[in-house]
């Protein structure tokens, strides 16, 4: 079980009250809420292996090199490393804290410089000889759907999470999940600042993948006028061909980073680490649940 760490930090940011705060009286609603997501689902999914992943580089160059657009609604400005995500005022100093709780229990914090989180975990699970859970609320991450890897979708809730395979993605979308690169591609995404293709939406992506073997198909059809593809579609994918090349690369995770190992469970866990997060830093009753589910034998 591998998991997109940014992205749970922020929803726990999100979903649980400023009010929860450290014996510094600094806020710490966002570390506490990732150590509860984390122990709730390995008490759960009782997973073998365990790891974060980390965005080394949240926005890499080479992607916003493709695509310019690719997450710059999210740019706050400029910094040494490259441009700074905007981030609450509230939650920068916590995440320092996350990774400090996380590795002092055990748990891998996997980055690789230049890569984004999403990139980690599709190798993770692509050298993963067994079945793969990766938890996320990022529908982009649905692309690494197969026969041994599924999504813990928790994008409405942690209690209320879906467990996302290959028949789910077909019967959510119409396609089949190796073709969700370019059903995300057409669709667009706003939140990564990829505009898709003009007119395009959910149900006319799905009929276009479902007709072509590939993007390159479908932008060739329209090419060459094909009575499947409407007049205004087949102008706007003409349109759009550049950023279909594109965007394909972008959108694509990377499979075969040099990452790190996840740990295997259960953990030995140092006794002085626990009333150090407990008390301390002011993790109580957060801590102590995580580290009791990743001690506990299987």
């Amino acid at each position: 079980m591998v998991f997109d760490t940014s992205y749970l930090y922020y929803r726990a940011f999100f979903g649980v009250p400023l009010t929860m705060r450290g014996p510094d009286g600094a806020p710490n609603n966002a570390v506490r809420g990732l150590l509860d997501v984390v122990a709730r689902l390995v008490d759960q999914y009782s997973p073998d292996l365990v790891a974060c992943a980390w965005d080394d580089d949240w926005r890499p160059a080479w992607r916003t090199a493709l695509l310019p657009l690719y997450k710059a609604n999210r740019v706050a400005g400029t910094g040494v490393g490259g441009d700074v995500e905007e981030t609450p005022d509230e939650l920068a100093p916590q995440v320092p804290r996350i990774r400090e709780a996380l590795e002092s229990l055990g748990m891998p914090v996997l980055g690789v410089p230049g890569y984004e989180a999403d990139d980690v975990l599709a190798s993770l699970s692509a050298r993963h000889d067994g079945p793969s859970l990766i938890v996320s609320g990022d529908r982009d991450l649905f692309q690494l759907v197969d026969a041994r890897t599924r999504v813990v979708y928790v994008a409405r809730s942690v209690a209320r999470h879906i467990l996302v395979d290959e028949a789910w993605v077909k019967a959510e979308y119409g396609i089949p999940a190796d073709r969700y690169v370019d059903f995300a591609v057409l669709r667009g995404d706003p939140s990564d600042g990829l505009p898709g293709v003009r007119g395009i939406g959910e149900k006319s992506a799905a009929r276009l993948i479902s007709g072509h073997e590939s993007l390159e198909a479908i932008v060739a059809a329209a090419a060459a006028g094909s009575a499947e593809i409407g007049p205004g579609m087949r102008r706007s994918l003409a349109e759009s061909a550049d950023y279909i090349r594109r965007a394909v690369q972008v959108v694509r995770t990377v499979p075969d980073l040099p990452v790190g190992s996840p740990a295997r469970l259960p953990l030995t866990i140092d006794a002085a680490v626990l009333p150090h997060l407990r008390d301390e830093l002011g993790l109580g009753g957060s801590a102590t649940r995580l580290a009791a589910a990743l001690s506990s034998a299987r």
